[in-house]
């Protein structure tokens, strides 16, 4: 087990993807100056219920460490990070907050591969793609995609996280036992996102 500060949000990090934070609540900037004097490294769990400022929040049992690879402090105190994900963990137990929230952790890592995903997975990546060009003409931001979607595990990681789904949808293919079971959800939230896509659309 693993001592770890938190930092609550109301979005999933997954293992690879890069995420931006600007940090101004006073208790989290307390966070950052120990996380630097330290290995840089925090859990962000989603939040199921509640606010990301002022405390008072429902936190889901596991999520995703993030590791700080820049910090810019302002004048003012604020923080500004790129922090990415690194790996799973589940919580043990939350801890009371000091003054931040804390939580016992442990790793989580995802099961290892015992068969070939390699024609299931061109599949959903196909559909990913249809998924996400849709969405761009329907206006929704997409932003840019990775450059490189060839391997099976991270690939699963990346579209999970990119995928115009929801927030519980994501926290559910985080929770996956790993890309085996994670890659079937994924197909089948991608058609459910399609098909609304579609009917967004066609106007109905």
């Amino acid at each position: 087990m693993t001592i770890m500060p938190q930092f609550p949000l109301g979005l999933v990090l997954f293992p690879s993807m890069v995420l931006p934070l600007h940090v101004f609540e006073p208790r989290y900037r307390v966070m950052v100056q120990r996380v630097l004097e330290g290995d840089g490294r925090f859990g962000v769990a989603l939040i199921q219920r509640g606010s990301e400022v002022g405390g008072g929040d429902v936190r889901t049992d596991f999520g995703t460490v993030a590791q700080v690879v820049e910090a810019e402090q302002f004048s003012d105190g604020r923080w500004a990070l790129t922090t990415v994900g690194v790996e799973r963990y589940r919580v043990a137990r939350w801890l009371p907050d000091d003054p931040y929230p804390v939580a016992d952790v442990e790793p989580w890592p995802d099961e290892e591969l015992t068969s070939d995903l390699e024609p299931a997975y061109r599949e959903v990546l196909a559909k990913f793609r249809r998924c996400m060009a849709l969405a761009s003409e329907s206006g929704v931001n997409v932003g840019p995609l990775p450059a490189d979607l060839a391997d099976v595990e991270l690939g699963c990681m990346q579209m999970s996280a990119l995928s115009p789904i929801s927030m519980l949808d994501k926290q559910a293919l985080l929770g996956a036992k790993g890309p085996a079971e994670r890659l079937p959800m994924l197909g089948g939230l991608l058609d459910d996102a399609l098909e609304l896509i579609r009917l967004r659309l066609s106007g109905n």
